[in-house]
């Protein structure tokens, strides 16, 4: 009996052993995204009822899961990606600009991802868009360009390979009018609503099914890709995410924290080989959120890689999930800052059916010019059709001042024409997600609380670092921003403390806050008056001039001319011609003749931001005098 107990003892421990040896052994799967530009979810019929069919995404999803919540951080390229290749926030890294003024490191000795997967044997290889706002090392990509493929690997090698599909970018929207005529669209016009937001034009109805010809074009590329894999026989070895790399580009998504610009359509193709590693059904949908910065996390868990401590992000893909963390990081959260040449400072987070929307500058209203929207034949018609007074109220909300906090029920509201902010049925909803929103972006902490212009020259050697030593500062900025939740007579007294703070940051937002409420502190005039012409900060001489040119008060064009020929960077100067700009629209009317000769010439190459706010304020100035 003692032999045989023996003997039992050493086959369970041989075979517990040879388990073991499998599992150490067990080949990583390879993962592969495809990532298609610009699109949200709302023009896919899997998502939604007025999208198109895409077979192919739609065979990923019989294979795998469908996520129903997933989100861009940032409405544009080079955010997302940022986000993306990182796993962190923007706004606490420094790259929340759109285009970078200046490419800043990653935080506290973190690198791209991909380069903890080349430590751990992976091949990765992008083919081939990359528009990081990062400084990238030399350990990111085995290869990254056009002709990047998974086959130049080692025999047996796994590989992280991301396919990028342009077919879908905004710039394939930039049509002559004359093309409604001459270049007819495969989907038929009549099919597919047009937004509530939108004016129900022909010219819109083309749009949204030329838009929808991109994607059924996208749909095809990407079966192109998926035939690849199985024709090379790495099919079932490999997890394939496809996902969109923000939201789409009809008007006012692209750019812009609303659902169309941030909700985007993602799928993961499970192999069956792997499919214990993930905790989901193949063939399931799942309202799970994920946000951008959770692709990182989970690409790292699912090759068996640590994942850096520094990452903001947690892996919803993969073993160990730590389910009770995941459901406490059910919500997602958005930033818009600067657009090429367009400012903005817009946060938002959305959790379950609620979108709360946060706007910093409530009077940079969404359809301020930007130059690259605007190449779009129906962003044009859209304004015009403001300026002529044809538009209804939801239409027109584009071309106004918008209100500080917006809230929304997407569910029953997905294209967020109906702010319930102010009805009182919502309002332990609203100071819930306010709650959320304030103390994310006091722990991050949210660098945009000071200019562009002042981080580049002061912050962007080491981002992070920055925040953490002024995390108390931006807190106090962000206390005196949310005056503006307040009514204008409570918060007079404050107000005019903070506009005579020694701190200059605490003037500027005290500013921002008195042009956000406009005719109702026209009270505050001779300190305001005193700010234009004494104070320091060339950018608060400009804010305040700005408040008096709103409400009327005062002449801010000589004060901001002033400003913009003495600014001292590019980006500086890019900030000044954002309120000018401003000034000069049609809601205010103030005519800027700029002078190019007196703007430092250094600020003027040949991608420089500032030349196509130079050329419309040219164009407008000559229209005017005419």
């Amino acid at each position: 009996m003692k032999f045989r107990f023996f003997l039992i003892t050493l086959l369970l421990i041989f075979n517990v052993a040879c388990k073991g040896q499998e599992k150490v052994s067990e080949q990583p799967p390879n993962i592969v995204w495809i990532v298609s530009e610009d699109n949200s979810k709302h023009y896919l019929k899997m998502f939604d009822p007025n999208g198109i069919e895409t077979p192919n995404i739609k065979a990923l999803a019989e294979h795998g899961v469908q996520f129903n919540r997933a989100f861009s951080n940032a409405p544009v390229c080079s955010v997302a990606r940022s986000t993306i290749i990182s796993g962190c926030y923007a706004p606490r890294t420094g790259t929340q600009f759109h285009r970078h003024s200046k490419l800043v490191n990653l935080p506290d000795s973190l690198r791209m991802f991909p380069a903890y997967l080349r430590d751990a044997g992976y091949y990765t290889v992008n083919n081939s868009k990359e528009d990081y706002n990062f400084v990238k090392g030399d350990d990111v990509w085995n290869e990254s360009s056009g002709k990047g493929n998974w086959k130049n690997r080692k025999p047996g090698q796994p590989f992280f390979y991301v396919h990028n599909i342009g077919t879908t970018h905004e710039s394939r929207l930039h049509f002559p009018e004359s093309d409604m005529k001459d270049a007819p669209t495969k989907a038929r016009v009549n099919d597919y609503h047009v937004q509530p937001n939108h004016p129900d034009t022909d010219l819109f109805r083309y749009t949204n099914a030329r838009y929808r010809d991109r994607i059924s074009e996208m749909d095809n590329e990407l079966g192109e890709v998926v035939k690849a894999l199985e024709a090379d026989g790495q099919l079932e070895n490999t997890f394939i995410f496809y996902y969109g790399d923000h939201g789409g580009v009809l008007p006012g998504s692209k750019g812009y924290l609303y659902e169309t610009g941030l909700h985007v359509p993602m799928v993961v193709r499970i192999p069956e080989k792997y499919k214990d590693m993930v905790d989901l059904e193949v063939g399931s949908q799942t309202d799970r959120f994920v946000s951008f910065i959770d692709l990182a996390p989970t690409v790292l868990n699912l090759a068996g890689v640590e994942i850096p401590v520094q990452i903001d992000g947690v892996p919803f893909l993969g073993k160990n999930i730590d389910e009770k963390k995941l459901a406490k990081e059910n919500v997602a959260y958005g930033y818009a800052d600067r657009f090429d040449e367009k400012y903005d400072m817009v946060r938002s987070v959305r959790k379950g059916k609620y979108k709360y929307i946060r706007s910093f500058n409530t009077f940079n209203f969404d359809g301020l010019m930007n130059e690259y929207r605007y190449k779009q034949a129906a962003y044009r018609e859209w304004q015009q059709m403001y300026e002529e007074g044809k538009l209804t109220d939801v239409q027109s909300t584009f071309f106004k001042s918008r209100a500080p906090e917006m809230l929304f029920d997407v569910e029953n509201d997905p294209y967020e024409t109906t702010n319930l902010a102010h009805n009182s049925t919502f309002e332990p909803t609203l100071k819930e997600m306010r709650g959320l929103l304030n103390d994310w972006i006091s722990d991050m902490p949210d660098l945009s609380f000071y200019p562009e212009f002042y981080l580049v020259r002061n912050a962007l050697g080491n981002p992070v670092e920055f925040g953490r030593e002024h995390k108390k500062d931006i807190k106090n900025y962000l206390k005196t921003a949310n005056l503006i939740l307040n009514d204008a007579a409570t918060i007079r007294t404050e107000l005019e403390k903070a506009l005579q703070s020694s701190d200059p940051w605490q003037r500027y937002w005290a500013l921002i806050v008195c042009s956000s409420f406009g005719d109702e502190l026209k009270g505050l005039n001779p300190i305001i008056k005193k700010i234009v012409t004494n104070d320091e900060e060339r950018i608060n001489r400009v804010r305040a001039a700005e408040f008096l040119g709103i409400t009327k008060s005062g002449n801010p064009v000589p004060t901001m001319l002033d400003a913009l020929y003495s600014a001292e960077s590019e980006t500086e100067a890019l900030l000044i011609l954002n309120s000018i700009v401003l000034l000069n629209s049609s809601t205010y009317g103030y005519d800027f003749n700029v002078d190019e000769k007196k703007i430092n010439t250094d600020f003027l190459g040949e991608k420089s931001e500032l030349l196509s706010r130079l050329e419309f304020l040219k164009n407008r100035h000559n229209k005017k005098i005419k």
